[in-house]
């Protein structure tokens, strides 16, 4: 008797997305205080240096695998969307076999994973945004936890209304997406890229044809793709979390010339070093842990992928 998540299309990234997410988070939740503690206007020792590191925890257990949840399932169903149609030829004794892509089918895999990396994020941005914001006051001292920053946010309905809990709940939404979206573009098709290497690499030097990654070699990909992705979104992160902890709502661009007027360019990398540690380790947490979770639910070969 088949298993139901082996039938179902969605039912399989939701569970191992929720696993990946609440696992990288509760993990690699310290370094990730030690890093907006960096980052912030307030300076590192001033919102709290390393006492309090799992401040703020609660929101990221509630928020966690409700996010990676959806962006999985969101991610797997855009990519089925946009997967090419095999195309099928015939030998000449009439034997059908499918024509491997070529030409421009060879680009529609990476722009396909990137689309669909991009929306799986602004799916999980819904989820992710309020519980960062929550998150990150308390880690910043802003609150003593993450339930008296929530409490904050929710009383001030009397005076700025329920439009601007709202509002406030998700302060730096579209700053998110632009720090996320360009993060994932470039670290889904490098892990997408790498798990196709080599598996055809796997192919050529045995007689076997493998098609499902390990998830230790998923993880290795998954933290070299992120490492890459961390570094080169730095500064995003950095106006990403200056917006989330401002005292009052600032534009992106205003926030961006206040930190270069009084910090200087050096500012927008700010925490580079615990962000490339911590996305890379949460790289080979997250997709590795998504790939034996896929992997054990009856998923994560090629016939997966784009």
């Amino acid at each position: 008797m088949s298993q139901p998540w082996a039938e179902s299309p969605y039912l399989r990234p939701l569970l191992a997305g929720g696993l990946a997410g609440t696992t990288v988070d509760l993990t690699l939740y310290p370094l990730d205080t030690l890093k907006t503690r960096l980052q912030s206007s307030s300076g590192f020792t001033n919102s709290g240096g390393f006492t309090g590191i799992y401040r703020g925890v609660g929101s990221a257990i509630v928020g966690s695998a409700p996010s990676a949840a959806l962006f999985f399932v969101t991610y797997d169903s855009m990519k089925r969307l946009l997967a090419p149609v095999p195309k099928t030829a015939y030998t000449a004794s009439g034997v059908p076999y499918t024509v491997k892509g070529e030409g421009e089918d060879r680009w529609r895999a990476p722009l396909g994973h990137m689309a669909a990396a991009s929306a799986g994020e602004v799916a999980a941005c819904a989820v992710r945004v309020p519980t960062e914001v929550v998150k990150q006051r308390a880690q910043a001292l802003q609150h003593p936890s993450s339930l008296e920053a929530l409490n904050f946010i929710l009383r001030q309905r009397s005076s700025i209304g329920i439009a601007g809990v709202w509002r406030e709940m998700y302060r730096g939404w579209s700053m998110t997406i632009m720090r996320e979206v360009p993060f994932t573009i470039i670290q889904f098709p490098l892990w997408e890229a790498m798990k196709t290497y080599s598996l055809s690499r796997q192919s050529s030097s045995s007689s076997t044809n493998p098609t499902t990654v390990s998830a230790p070699l998923s993880a290795l990909f998954g933290s070299l793709a992120g490492a890459v992705a961390a570094s080169l979104t730095t500064p995003l992160d950095v106006l990403k979390t200056r917006l989330m902890l401002a005292r009052e709502k600032v534009g992106a661009l205003e926030m961006l010339s206040r930190i270069l007027k009084e910090n200087g360019p050096r500012a927008l990398f700010a925490g580079i070093g615990p962000r490339i540690f911590w996305i890379s380790a949460g790289g080979a947490i997250f997709l590795g842990s998504y790939q034996w979770a896929s992997n054990q639910l009856g998923g994560g070969g090629v016939e997966d992928e784009i």
